[in-house]
């Protein structure tokens, strides 16, 4: 029984992990399209400029899906279960992917081009809001006693895998297309094989049990009052708190992902064959900072990880800028390496932060709203207004400016946590056995 129970704890890191490595892969081809492709594929009516400035503000479509998708997968999470929104989450951003790769270009169709172009990133969107928090419980709550921080690091991992899976398919299709075969279908093949990871990650998500915490709850009836209601009569400062903690993580990892390659390829005027290298070696030091940080969350807790995340990214945040403007790809990767590292350390502990954050019986409605919010204030106007500034300011250390004004509202934000909003499942070295059977069931 228990060799049982060791088998099952297993694939439920292993669905988390390959789940939202999918999810992401399928996020970050259109963002990687979009500052490569899209501008002259679907916005060549207008100017060079102002096309480059649409393709990436379509990239903040999706946060506007974000808190629809929090709000509806996440109602239905805390009332059916996590298994059956990850599941569904999967199919719905799979799909849209898929039918990305589909799409007629502007010169075909003219503006229904654009149009259902964001509607499919709308999709995507909706789809994201759910994920992560479903990802996040089910690894967390289903962990060994006193390593729910290194558990709930697995779905955190899917944001650097699924970047280097990614940037590697379309560096391959950059490397074996010519730009005119590249620009003419090359970019639709990673579109195309997102297809056949999904059925990989519905298989894997289809063995898994559903959450421990959950079926206690449910069992206990303690899910009769809407859980979305109760966040924000309950919960408004535990949501805002986390939220506010993910602003600066999120918006970082937009610059490193999207603005970066395309202020390299369009302003530098750098390979892109390049830079996608960079995103790739770069993504490595982002899986390793996560692995370690989830690590250290069961020793040290996920606060002083997050305070040296952010301590970090405030720091290094204008260097970053300046040594990306010098063109160099020396110290580009430079750049990438100590944004990476820092974004690592307050990404690790995050699924454990959150679930501590809120009570089981609305903790995928908090979570995945919290995460939403943050997304939409960090990440979604990100390339868009990295964008913006260097066209308005001729200088990268505008950029530098806003990426340190970021991080600084998240470790405001997590300097003002107490030990009283932990309501959730504890982590961290002081936890008793106790403490984590009396955490298994809400609190209200």
């Amino acid at each position: 029984m228990q060799d049982n129970d060791i088998a099952q704890k297993r694939r439920v890191f292993a669905a988390s992990a390959i789940g939202t490595t999918i999810e992401w892969y399928d996020f970050f081809i259109y963002s990687t399209s979009a500052a490569l492709v899209f501008s002259s594929q679907f916005f060549s009516a207008m100017d060079p400029a102002t096309a480059l400035l649409t393709s990436m503000a379509t990239i903040g479509v999706t946060f506007l899906a974000r808190p629809l998708g929090s709000a509806v997968i996440g109602h239905f999470g805390d009332r059916l279960g996590r298994k059956k929104m990850l599941v569904l989450t999967l199919g719905i951003m799979g799909g849209a992917t898929f039918m990305v790769g589909l799409l007629p270009t502007y010169s075909q169709i003219g503006v229904w081009a654009p149009i259902l172009l964001v509607t499919l990133r709308f999709m995507q969107g909706f789809s994201a809001g759910g994920e992560w928090a479903g990802a996040a419980l089910m690894a967390v709550e289903h962990a060994p006693p006193k390593k729910r921080g290194f558990w709930g690091s697995s779905s955190q991992l899917g944001t650097p895998v699924g970047l280097i899976l990614a940037t590697a398919t379309v560096l391959m299709m950059v490397s074996v297309t010519t730009e005119e075969q590249f620009l003419a279908w090359g970019w639709r093949v990673p579109f195309f094989v997102s297809i056949l990871m999904v059925a990989v990650g519905y298989f894997i998500r289809a063995k898994v049990d559903e959450s421990p915490a959950f079926e206690e709850m449910k069992n206990s009836q303690q899910g009769e009052r809407p859980p979305l209601s109760d966040v924000f009569r309950f919960h408004k400062r535990p949501l805002f708190i986390a939220a506010l903690t993910f602003l600066g993580n999120n918006m970082g990892g937009y610059i490193f992902l999207s603005f970066m390659l395309s202020y390299a390829t369009n302003t530098l005027k750098l390979e892109s064959s390049s830079m996608l290298l960079v995103q790739i070696v770069a993504s490595f030091m982002w899986l390793a900072s996560i692995l370690a940080s989830g690590y250290l969350t069961d020793i040290v807790g996920a606060r002083r990880l997050y305070i040296i995340g952010f301590t970090a990214q405030v720091l290094t945040a204008i260097p970053f800028m300046l040594l990306v403007a010098t063109g160099n790809l020396f110290y580009i990767y430079l750049a990438a390496f100590m944004l990476t590292a820092s974004l690592g350390f307050s990404y690790g502990p995050q699924s454990a932060m959150f679930v501590g954050l809120f009570p089981t019986r609305v903790r995928y409605s908090g979570a995945s709203l919290a995460y939403a919010i943050g997304a939409i204030l960090g990440g979604g106007p990100a390339p868009f207004l990295a964008t913006w500034l260097v066209q308005n300011t001729g200088s990268a250390v505008s950029v530098g400016v806003y990426l340190l004004v970021a991080g600084l509202i998240s470790l405001l934000a997590t300097l003002a946590i107490r030990p009283s909003d932990m309501v959730g499942i504890p982590h961290g070295p002081d936890v008793s056995q106790e403490e984590l059977r009396e955490y298994t069931v809400a609190r209200v």
